[in-house]
């Protein structure tokens, strides 16, 4: 593979506008509506020449929000910004800002659904 692994992300959500609500607040950015025949979709900004994969909050029937098993980590100048914005927005730190050595720190932190996710700054 001659490329980053992750193209795109999905973080599946059971209330939109209370996740699109949250997000927007934690990372300070407007999310844009994508048009979909099967599923509600609101992406993260993109800009395909800078490092990275973009995404987007999803909503579709029968697929429930609040796993675990996948982490998204959003890239943050200073992840504890973002990590003292996420209480005020509806969601809960489960570990605030910590070394991960030579690769930055992270927050460790869940949204309004209940989905885990990742602040990381080098």
């Amino acid at each position: 593979m001659q490329r980053n692994p992750v193209a795109w992300f999905e973080i599946y959500v059971d209330d939109m506008p209370r996740a699109k609500g949250f997000y927007e607040q934690v990372l300070d950015v407007k999310l844009e509506k994508l048009d979909s025949p099967i599923l509600e979709l609101w992406a993260f900004p993109q800009s395909r020449s800078d490092y990275g994969a973009s995404g987007a909050l999803a909503k579709m029937p029968g697929v429930v929000a609040g796993g675990t098993s996948t982490v998204v980590y959003f890239s943050c100048t200073d992840c504890a910004t973002e990590g003292a914005r996420v209480a005020a927005a509806g969601g809960r730190i489960l570990k605030e800002k910590f070394s991960i050595g030579k690769y930055g720190a992270i927050v460790l932190a869940y949204d309004t659904e209940g989905n885990l996710f990742g602040l990381h700054s080098m």
